[in-house]
C-alpha cells in the first residue's frame, strides 16, 4: 500500500445511479472527487434492473399489441418473438447507454476513478486497493442486492434473480416467481407475453405497497394475460425434480399445495450492500435495513453521507433511481454549501411498469386516514376520456386523496402512460397545491391527462348540489 494518501474534497463509494449522480454534480462545481467502484460502472440500474427490464417490457408489448386492436383480423396469429433477438435487444440498449456511465466519461470530467473494493480504515480514511483516501466528505452509495428468502431446499436449487434473468439463453417454458411486488409483476407479465407460462407466489398481496383498489386493476390484467397468481400463501420448501423445480406451499386454508415449473425467479425484495465496507471502523451505524441516516442523508459519522439503495431506517423502502438522484443533490447542498437539506420520501413518485402501469405519490388512502382522520377521495376512470375511447384503452383510473380543504395528500394512477401523468401530481404535492389549481388547468384535447383534471373537479361536484348554491344561481338568473 502506498504511503501517500489521496486528499480529495469528496470520496464516493459506488458508481451506480446514486454514486454517479453525486459525482456528476460534484464535477459540475469543480469539487475534487475520487469515485470508487469494485464492479461495473452504472451499477444495478444499468446492467440488471431499470434499463434491461424496460427493454424486455418493450419487447413483450410488441408481442401483445395485435391482440389489443379490435380491428385486427381474428385469424391473425400473434407473433412469436425470437428469444435470442430479445436478449440482443436488451444488451444493445445497455451498450447504448453505458458510455454515459463509463469511467472514461467521469475521468474526462476530472474525477479520479478507482476500480477497487472500498473499506473504511477509521473515521476519516478509506482504503481502496493499494490506496488510502482521506477526504473532507464521504458518500456511501453501495447499492443493494436481491433478498433471498429462507426456504427449505432453496440452497440446492438453481434459481434466477434480476442479476441473472436477463442472460437466460432460452425462454422458460414455465417460470415460477417468488414475489409479486413491482419486480415480480413486471417480469412475470413480460415473460408471459413473450410466450412463457408464469405463476406468481406472494406471501402478502399483489403490489402490497400500492393502494388496494389500484392493485386490483393489475390483478385483473395479470389474470387476463393467463398468469397464475397465488396470494396470502406460506412458502414451505423447494425441490429440484428431473424436469425443473417444484415449489411446495400452503394457501390461506393451510392446505398443502405444490407447483412445478422449469425455472424459478426470486423477486422478494432488496437487501442493502453493507458488508465489507468497514462501517464499524468508520463509526457508521447500520442495521439489517441498511445504513442509518438523518433527513439530510448524514450518517452517525458527520463526515459521511449515504444515499440510494444502501440506506435504511425510515427510508429503507424508497429504493428508486430518481430518489437517489434527489438525495445526491441534497448531499451536495449540505456538504459543500452548508445549506439546509431534507429528504421527504412522500414527494418521491413510484411506478410499476406493468401493463397497465401503476404510478403513485404521497399518502395512500389508508395512510391518510391514519394521519389526518377526515379525508376526501376523488376518482375518475381513464376510460371516460375520449382519448382512451379512441385507442381502446379503457382500463384504469386516477384516484386522489385530499384534505377536507382541498389540499392534495396523495395520488395514484393506474392505466396507460400513468408514469407520464404522475409528475403533475408530484408537483402539486411538492407545492402544497389545492385541487382547485388542477381543476382550473387547461389540458390539451384529447389526452389521457384530462382524467387528472376531471378527478380534481370531482372534489367540487358536491358543492354544486348544495341548496345555498342552487339558491344563489336562481337569484343570479333573475338579473339576466
Amino acid at each position: 500500500m502506498t504511503d501517500e494518501a489521496l486528499h480529495p474534497d469528496l470520496c464516493i463509494i459506488g458508481a451506480g445511479a446514486a454514486g454517479l449522480s453525486v459525482a456528476a454534480s460534484a464535477a459540475a462545481f469543480g469539487v475534487r472527487t475520487v469515485l470508487i467502484e469494485e464492479g461495473e460502472m452504472g451499477g444495478e440500474c444499468l446492467h440488471t434492473a431499470c434499463i434491461p427490464s424496460k427493454a424486455l417490457l418493450a419487447a413483450a408489448h410488441v408481442a401483445k399489441w395485435p391482440s389489443l386492436a379490435p380491428f385486427v383480423a381474428r385469424e391473425l396469429v400473434p407473433p412469436v418473438l425470437d428469444h435470442e433477438r430479445v436478449l440482443a435487444h436488451v444488451q444493445n440498449v445497455i451498450a447504448e447507454i453505458a458510455p454515459a456511465d463509463s469511467s472514461a466519461r467521469y475521468t474526462a470530467l476530472g474525477i479520479e476513478v478507482l476500480n477497487a473494493r472500498a473499506e473504511f480504515v477509521d473515521r476519516t480514511t478509506v482504503k481502496a486497493g493499494e490506496k488510502l483516501i482521506r477526504a473532507r466528505r464521504f458518500v456511501i452509495a453501495s447499492g443493494s442486492q436481491p433478498s433471498i428468502p429462507e426456504i427449505a431446499g432453496l440452497d440446492a436449487v438453481s434459481y434466477l434473480t434480476n442479476e441473472t434473468v436477463f442472460a437466460l439463453s432460452e425462454r422458460p417454458r414455465h417460470l415460477l416467481v417468488i414475489g409479486a411486488g413491482s419486480v415480480g409483476a413486471e417480469l412475470g407479465q413480460a415473460f408471459r407475453r413473450l410466450g412463457s407460462e408464469v405463476t406468481l407466489f406472494e406471501q402478502e398481496r399483489l403490489l402490497a405497497h400500492e393502494d388496494p383498489e389500484v392493485a386490483g386493476v393489475i390483478r385483473g390484467a395479470l389474470k387476463r394475460d393467463g398468469i397464475g397468481l397465488h396470494e396470502g400463501i406460506r412458502l414451505a420448501a423447494v425441490a429440484a425434480p428431473s424436469n425443473g423445480v417444484r415449489l411446495h406451499y400452503s394457501d390461506q386454508t393451510s392446505a398443502p399445495r405444490q407447483e412445478t415449473g422449469t425455472h424459478l425467479l426470486i423477486a422478494a425484495g432488496r437487501t442493502p450492500r453493507t458488508q465489507g465496507l468497514g462501517l464499524e471502523n468508520g463509526w457508521i451505524k447500520y442495521d439489517k435495513s441498511g445504513i442509518i441516516v438523518d433527513h439530510g442523508m448524514r450518517t452517525s459519522n458527520p463526515r459521511v453521507f449515504a444515499i440510494g439503495d444502501c440506506i435504511g431506517g425510515v427510508f429503507a423502502g424508497w429504493r428508486f433511481t430518481h430518489a437517489a438522484s434527489l438525495q445526491a443533490g441534497l448531499v451536495i447542498r449540505s456538504a459543500f454549501f452548508r445549506l439546509p437539506a431534507r429528504f421527504d420520501p412522500l414527494l418521491v413518485p413510484r411506478v410499476t411498469f406493468t401493463d397497465p402501469e401503476v404510478a403513485s405519490v404521497g399518502l395512500s388512502e389508508d395512510d391518510a386516514r391514519k394521519r389526518h382522520g377526515a379525508i376526501r377521495i376523488c376518482r375518475f376512470p381513464l376510460g371516460e376520456t375520449d382519448r382512451a375511447r379512441a385507442e381502446g384503452e379503457r382500463e384504469g383510473l386516477v384516484k386522489l386523496v385530499a384534505a377536507p380543504n382541498g389540499r392534495l395528500l396523495g395520488a395514484a394512477i393506474c392505466g396507460k402512460a400513468a408514469a407520464e401523468m404522475i409528475p403533475l401530481w408530484t408537483l402539486a404535492l411538492q407545492e402544497k397545491m389545492k385541487l382547485s389549481k388542477i381543476a382550473a388547468l387547461v389540458t390539451p384535447y384529447p389526452t389521457l391527462s384530462e382524467a387528472s383534471r376531471r378527478a380534481a373537479l370531482e372534489f367540487y361536484t358536491p358543492l354544486a348540489r348544495r341548496p345555498f348554491m342552487r339558491r344563489l344561481l336562481g337569484v343570479l338568473r333573475r338579473f339576466g
